[in-house]
């Protein structure tokens, strides 16, 4: 091991000492995932003319597919060498995703959701129906169904294979930023303006929990097991939730705005990502910062984290696209 990791592993115990029961388990464990994992920058990046807004893996890590403020979407293999370029959208490309196959790739602009063959390139069929600016589109994880939402505070399911609609929620007060499905495919998770998060089933379509937060909810996922969730916020804090309680943790150390924020596979460590340049890991437990990642060209404005939790890619203002491992 090198004299940066167990310098940052000592800064990281010291700060931990105020942990005051079970403290040494807790350092255990934590010297234990630094030696399974420790992440830096690797030499491996691709640099776009234009803004950088979301970046993926694909669910086998063979590929990565990332959107562009130019209305573009790049598909790239694992050295983010560029297989192809789609010149799609008449609007900035919001949100871009691989299904759980890696056959389609679904894409949101402001306007529009589409939906790709991730092989041709071509286009399968748009979807239609949100009356505002649309910000957020997911697959639901057996790829059957996709899940949106709009500025107009509606949240719509539409059938992939048909394209018709399946449900919709509106009459909301607030705008809707981030809508996602939880790993069993039963459960949503919405992020609304209004400092609120909002838990429904999906079958029935009906709201079964809510979640009040101090500022704009930007995003929230499901943890792995679906029993917590985590979020983040305009007031540059992440915010841990127990689904069954509503108990909450907040996380605090980013200077900026934080763009995304994810799990890791293990579900006991996030990563998140801020205008202030910087990437950051979690221990859940103990709230504190694992790891910082500071050696970014520019405001970073999406994280994407592999199946297997080796990788990190981060998409930037500038339009650069780096590989973390």
């Amino acid at each position: 091991m090198d004299e940066k990791k167990i310098a940052l592993i000592l800064e990281f115990w010291t700060r931990s000492l105020s942990v005051e029961r079970g403290w040494i388990n807790d350092f255990n464990k934590i010297i234990a995932r630094y030696f399974e994992k420790y992440y830096k920058r690797l030499p491996i990046f691709y640099k776009h003319p234009s803004r950088a807004t979301c970046v993926e893996f694909s669910k086998d890590g063979k590929k990565i597919v990332a959107s562009f403020r130019d209305h573009t979407i790049g598909i790239f293999d694992k050295k983010l060498r560029k297989i192809q370029n789609l010149e799609c959208h008449s609007d900035k490309v919001n949100e871009v995703q691989f299904s759980a196959d890696g056959s389609m790739i679904l894409s949101c602009a402001y306007n529009k959701i589409r939906l790709w063959d991730a092989n041709s390139g071509k286009e399968i069929r748009t979807f239609e129906g949100h009356r505002d600016a649309i910000v957020s589109a997911q697959f639901s994880p057996d790829g059957s169904t996709i899940v949106s939402g709009s500025w107009s505070g509606t949240i719509r399911l539409a059938d992939v294979k048909s394209g018709r609609e399946i449900k919709r929620r509106e009459g909301r007060l607030s705008s809707v930023y981030d809508a996602q499905f939880s790993s069993n495919g039963q459960l949503i998770v919405s992020s609304l303006a209004n400092a609120t998060i909002e838990i429904w089933d999906v079958k029935s379509g009906e709201k079964i929990k809510e979640l009040n937060g101090n500022s704009a909810v930007t995003r929230a996922k499901f943890s792995p097991d679906s029993k917590s969730i985590v979020s983040c916020s305009n007031d540059k804090t992440i915010q841990v939730w127990d689904v069954a309680s509503g108990e909450m943790k907040k996380l605090e150390g980013h200077s900026d705005e934080i763009s995304n924020v994810k799990y890791l596979p293990d579900g006991q460590t996030i990563v998140s990502c801020s205008w202030d340049k910087t990437i950051r890991i979690w221990d859940i437990k103990t709230g504190k910062e694992i790891q910082i990642l500071k050696e970014n060209s520019d405001r970073v404005t999406g994280i994407d984290i592999s199946s297997d939790g080796q990788n990190i890619i981060s998409c930037h203002d500038d339009g650069v696209i780096q590989l973390w491992g």
